[in-house]
């Protein structure tokens, strides 16, 4: 069991691809570079695989049969996963790879790619998950209340206006402001902030429904969807719904 927890944490590479050609291709490529690779004929069946727990990078055709590459890539973003895409395609089209490129694709190829392009698109993709993994488990250290105070630091209130805002002390909002800091391992909102935008969590907005806007990997959390850090419910460990923020 601890063999297999540990496997899950490892980085993997997940091919989606409707051509056999290119699957066998790329399967060879990734276990050349060292990759453990996971291949897929279609979009539906990606998502029927239980969602890994250590950085993942898919590699993507963005013409699929079903559900297409950039549906998949909506429906990932929505449910706040944590793999980031690089997408391949047999036509390439400017508007749309400028499309997926904004919404957080970490490249976007045409095919046919060389080799070297490939595995550095894999490269960045893992590494930008593995940040995006490290950030959303710091995170998952502070209770439901740190949590609120530390996104209405980084969105720029002072210690009073947190007080005013969520009907504390001022002494109050310095003790937890003080645990949040501790917890996440900082000493400045300015490291606050960057550790807010590598795992994709956007500021309060005062008296509004809690609400997480990003791109491809990003969090979108509402009492609908729930951030998970290596395969842990995020409400279990702590509690942010939209209702704690009324």
């Amino acid at each position: 069991m601890r063999l297999r927890g540990m496997k899950e944490l490892e980085p993997r590479v997940f091919v989606v691809d409707d051509d056999q050609s290119v699957r066998r291709r790329l399967a060879n490529l990734l276990a050349a570079a060292g990759y453990a690779a996971e291949l897929f004929t279609s979009a539906e069946e990606y998502l029927a695989r239980v969602p890994h727990s250590g950085p993942a990078c898919i590699v993507l055709e963005v013409q699929l049969p079903g559900l297409d590459g950039l549906a998949l890539q909506r429906r990932l973003t929505q449910e706040g996963r944590m793999e980031q895409i690089v997408f391949v395609t047999r036509n390439a089209d400017i508007s749309m790879g400028i499309g997926a490129m904004k919404q957080g694709a970490a490249d976007f190829l045409p095919k046919p790619f060389r080799d070297d392009e490939l595995l550095s698109a894999v490269a960045q993709a893992l590494a930008r998950s593995a940040e995006v993994a490290e950030s959303r488990a710091r995170l998952a250290m502070l209770t439901p209340r740190e949590f609120e105070v530390f996104r209405l630091v980084i969105a720029g209130l002072l210690n009073k206006e947190i007080g005013a805002e969520l009907g504390v002390t001022l002494r109050t909002i310095k003790e937890h402001r003080a645990r949040v800091m501790q917890k996440i391992g900082v000493v400045s909102v300015a490291e606050l902030v960057r550790l807010a935008q590598k795992a994709t969590v956007a500021p309060a907005q005062s008296r509004h429904p809690l609400s997480f806007h990003g791109r491809a990997g990003a969090v979108f959390l509402t009492s609908k969807h729930v951030l998970s850090v290596q395969n842990t419910p995020f409400e279990k460990q702590s509690s942010i719904y939209s209702n704690h923020y009324k």
